[in-house]
């Protein structure tokens, strides 16, 4: 009889509240760039899949948006790509922040996440910072899961990478023995595009700040490679809501832009190993947040 063991793979849907460092969490557990990170809140739209490949088998996540409680139109759809994953995946992962205090919103997490315990495991994350209340966020967790097995809670630092390995460990013991989806030298399923896309509005929404962080979404109007395919032309706009916000986004002397564009360079060549050539621009696409045709394409499920 044969001693190697069975190999191991499982969908795990990543669930917290709004900056409780699920993207960040992502990028270190898979080691490179796979969902942008900003201090804004709600900054992941979509279901973005990391893939993390090792001995005991294939863990693909899905980074979900913030989850908290919203009657807008477009936090509602945000929302709802939380609540299908949640059900759909194989294990749950709910990352908690503990340099915060829990209330009504981790409250809504905890709802959503109560009916799938038996498959989720606990993180209590940025335990690496001076506000972190690693026992504050304990006893919560024992009044809200009284039940809950201990040692699928591990207090981690998702930006230091501590104990990552140990919360990926508990995955793993409850994944299920099945072949993996992915080749092995995947790290991500992202299509090339929507990479692009996705850096250019980090960088948007990391240089504008509180200016206008949720009034934009980046649109890839053509790609076509060049130089004998050593090198990728991608036209791009950073699409507002108002005529107002674009000077915004364009910056005195057009600098703000030209420095967007720069910072989105730098990154897209860390991530390719070819060369990518950015025009970038800035249009008005009034009152975009409002319209069912945009929402259904920028929120388009990572499964399509």
């Amino acid at each position: 009889m044969s001693n190697k063991k069975a190999a191991k793979s499982a969908i795990v849907t990543i669930i917290g509240r709004p900056s409780s460092g699920k993207s960040t969490f992502l990028n270190t557990a898979a080691g490179e760039k796979v969902s942008i990170v900003s201090p804004v809140p709600q900054t992941t739209r979509n279901s973005i899949r990391g893939i993390i490949n090792t001995s005991y088998g294939q863990l693909v996540f899905i980074d979900t948006p913030g989850y908290h409680n919203s009657e807008k139109k477009f936090n509602n759809q945000l929302k709802s790509i939380a609540e299908e994953n949640i059900a759909d995946s194989d294990l749950v992962l709910y990352l908690i922040d503990s340099t915060r205090i829990p209330g009504e919103e981790e409250t809504l997490v905890v709802q959503l996440v109560r009916p799938f315990l038996d498959k989720t495991v606990i993180g209590i994350n940025k335990i690496d910072l001076p506000e972190s209340n690693q026992q504050k966020i304990k006893d919560f967790l024992t009044q809200v899961f009284p039940d809950f097995p201990q040692e699928r809670i591990v207090s981690v630092s998702a930006a230091n990478d501590t104990n990552i390995n140990d919360l990926l460990l508990q995955l793993y013991k409850l994944a299920p023995e099945q072949p993996a989806f992915y080749p092995e030298e995947y790290y991500t399923d992202q299509e090339v595009d929507f990479r692009i896309s996705e850096i250019i509005r980090e960088n948007a929404m990391n240089l504008l700040h509180d200016e206008l962080p949720h009034a934009i979404y980046v649109e890839i109007a053509d790609m076509e490679w060049r130089n004998e395919n050593k090198k990728l032309w991608v036209r791009a706009f950073i699409v507002v809501e108002r005529d107002s916000q674009k000077g915004i986004v364009i910056g005195k002397s057009a600098t703000m832009i030209k420095t967007i564009r720069i910072e989105s360079i730098k990154q897209l060549r860390k991530i390719f190993d070819y060369k990518i050539e950015l025009d970038l621009q800035v249009k008005v696409n009034k009152n975009w947040r409002q319209k069912d045709n945009v929402l259904a394409k920028l929120l388009q499920k990572s499964d399509n």
